[in-house]
């Protein structure tokens, strides 16, 4: 999943702003394609994006976390991640976005 800064402790990370990364994995956890619990989440960063002041009471309850971090220099597996999401929240998407994207 992209990220523009990720969190080595919570995996916590700031996307890139549209949402469409937690818009997706809501659509497939939603239809029962992936289990949120046990499907890995991986990014990959450059190890300047690797941040620890990302609070992870700062995430909005559709925000998928990473289980693991991929930089030039190292891999990181992730001690203490958050929880993940399941499914779609509806009440989040403007009808702006709804229209954008017509499987919705």
């Amino acid at each position: 999943v992209g990220s523009t800064a990720v969190c080595p402790e919570t995996g916590a990370r700031v996307g890139k702003g549209e949402g469409f990364a937690e818009l997706e994995w809501g659509i497939l956890s939603g239809q029962g394609n992936l289990d949120a619990e046990t499907t890995l989440v991986v990014t990959t960063v450059h190890d300047e994006q690797i941040v620890d002041d990302i609070p992870a009471d700062s995430l909005t309850r559709h925000d998928v976390p990473v289980d693991i971090i991929v930089t030039p220099t190292k891999v990181i597996h992730v001690p203490n991640r958050v929880p993940k999401p399941s499914g779609v929240f509806w009440d989040l998407l403007s009808p702006q976005k709804l229209s954008k994207i017509r499987v919705l």
